[in-house]
């Protein structure tokens, strides 16, 4: 009797220790393909937030193949996601989870030590979270993903065919690839920007009456005159106290301020148009109440000089068909742009504004934002841009 239940607690301790390896290999499998998948919805989106860490690790060589490698870093992560709940390779794809799983965490750790990027853009802009919480978040996949390696001799694959196993990479490398491909080069499926297509520009660039501001505590540096002795004060304490009143006491040095609650967060913060004399032209451009066209080109030196032709031939009937306004946004120089607008004999105005918002207006250089008393009614990438008779079919004519 006594060797039966012993055998029962060790076939139980067996079960459920299989049970919670399947329970890891199914959130990791889930997590990584999910957050592959946000990635590889906007490509260029994790591209840029690679060439910040490139940039604190000083690899500037590698700016050049951001793109390239954000493509392949979230091709990767899909399959080996799929591949760790299909059981296949279990060796091999956990040193994979091993080693990305240390890398991510590494970098994560890293910038919220040292503060050096803001955001890790594990989700994309879907799910925006602080390093620390990135950290976190790593900390418990390393757990599992450890748990996993350590038992990855019990992985079974749920199809026991190579050919078959390979045919399955196959389709996994080219659908995760092809994706990453396709929203590079006709804009993201889901757009989570703010300046998603219905988005109201100036609404979202205000702040809403009576909505939570950010709550500071300010910190003092407090330093006795007579005695030499020195203390720190919140500014809550240095009221409750009195000590302003003793005129022993002087503040040293500048003030320090922490965020301690976060209030109403402004989509839009960063968007200011000027002209090139710096005259700010923001409201008249994003709150025009007819038709307009907004071609952003934030770096006219690596810009598609072809699809500027078609863009400008495009602007060009707009104006004379149904006097609609377009305009070019870009980051370069009043001083560049005048001398690329004159190469290239374009039509229409040039204004300036940041690199970082124009950016995220439209993943494309150029691409094309169709405005609307503020509202964003359509936005395209150069490839998809439709022919102008098109375009006028489908607003223009409509609802001049």
């Amino acid at each position: 009797m006594e060797m039966d239940t012993i055998k029962e607690v060790k076939t139980n301790l067996s079960s459920g220790k299989k049970s919670i390896i399947i329970v890891a290999r199914i959130l990791v499998g889930l997590l990584f393909i999910f957050s592959g998948l946000i990635k590889a919805n906007d490509p260029l989106g994790f591209a840029y937030k690679l060439q910040e860490y490139f940039a604190v690790f000083h690899l500037n060589f590698l700016f050049d193949y951001a793109t390239a490698i954000a493509i392949l870093l979230c091709t990767l992560e899909i399959v080996l996601g799929a591949l760790l709940l299909l059981g296949f390779w279990g060796r091999k794809v956990s040193w994979g989870l091993l080693l990305l799983i240390i890398f991510f965490t590494f970098l994560t750790f890293y910038s919220a030590v040292f503060k050096v990027v803001t955001s890790c853009g594990c989700f994309g802009d879907a799910i925006p979270l602080t390093p620390w919480q990135s950290f976190s978040k790593d900390l418990v996949l390393l757990a599992l993903i450890v748990l996993i390696f350590i038992n990855r001799n019990t992985i079974k694959p749920i199809i026991t065919s190579q050919k078959n196993q390979k045919l399955v990479l196959f389709i996994l490398i080219f659908l995760s690839l092809g994706f990453g491909l396709y929203t590079y080069n006709f804009l993201p499926v889901i757009d989570f920007l703010p300046y998603k297509m219905g988005s109201n520009i100036p609404e979202s660039m205000a702040f809403p009456p009576g909505a939570a501001q950010d709550i500071y505590e300010i910190t003092y540096h407090l330093k006795n005159k007579k005695t030499g002795e020195t203390k720190q004060m919140t500014d809550k304490e240095y009221l409750k106290t009195g000590i302003w009143k003793d005129n022993n006491w002087e503040i040293v040095g500048d003030p320090e301020s922490k965020l301690i609650k976060k209030g109403y967060d402004v989509k839009i913060k960063d968007l200011k148009i000027n002209d090139s004399q710096g005259t700010d032209y923001t409201k008249e451009i994003i709150e025009n109440p007819y038709y307009n066209l907004i071609i952003v080109a934030y770096n006219l030196d690596k810009t598609n000089k072809q699809a500027m032709g078609d863009l400008n031939a495009i602007a060009i009937n707009a104006a004379q068909d149904f006097n609609i306004r377009t305009v070019l946004l870009t980051s370069n120089s009043a001083q560049d742009a005048e001398a690329f607008s004159k190469e290239n004999k374009l039509a229409m105005e040039i204004f300036y504004a940041d690199e970082v918002p124009l950016k995220s207006m439209v993943r494309s250089n150029p691409g094309v934002l169709l405005l609307k008393n503020g509202t964003i009614l359509n936005k395209w990438h150069y490839h998809n841009v439709p022919s102008y008779n098109a375009l006028s079919k489908s607003y223009f004519e409509i609802n001049p």
